[in-house]
């Protein structure tokens, strides 16, 4: 009776897709708004300029395919949302060089930075307790954390996040 009792509660709490207790309720950005990061074109920018805005934050890699695989539509939603103070970005947990590279030969029409190393220590600062990418963040405009998201995403998942948060 005990085990069938710790197994239900170790699927209920942990397994079950639908009854995930979400990671995004006392999260710190601190870390992330005190952060200088280089652009793809090695300028180092403060993140802190972000503060403000719906920021829709992507922990992505150069040599992660479903990253570069969810990077057009995360283009298409800040194409269509930036006016309405939205804005996406792409950390890189990769060497300034990779992402050089990359985003000449892959251009996406948001701001990207390089955080190396440091990326992964900022991602679980944003509970990425799992240590996965992509991980993706969205986070309201007096920087706290609405919704985290572990693996790949897609545009209609960050509307269902957005929406509430975007003035008519």
């Amino acid at each position: 009776m005990v085990t069938m009792a710790l197994g239900f509660a170790i699927y209920h709490f942990f397994l079950s897709p639908n009854n995930r207790p979400s990671h995004s309720t006392g999260l710190a950005t601190q870390a992330l708004f005190t952060a200088n990061l280089p652009n793809e074109n090695g300028v180092n920018q403060a993140l802190s300029k972000y503060k403000g805005k719906i920021i829709v934050l992507n922990f992505w890699a150069t040599w992660c395919a479903p990253c570069r695989e969810e990077m057009p539509e995360l283009s298409q939603l800040y194409e269509e949302y930036k006016s309405k103070n939205v804005v996406v970005l792409g950390v890189a947990v990769d060497e300034l060089a990779l992402v050089k590279e990359f985003s000449q030969a892959t251009p996406v029409s948001y701001p990207l930075f390089a955080a190396e190393n440091d990326g992964m220590n900022l991602t679980a600062n944003l509970g990425n307790d799992k240590g996965v990418l992509p991980y993706t963040v969205i986070i309201r405009p007096d920087g706290s954390v609405v919704k985290t998201f572990f693996g790949r995403i897609n545009k209609a998942l960050i509307l269902a996040s957005l929406k509430p948060l975007l003035t008519p």
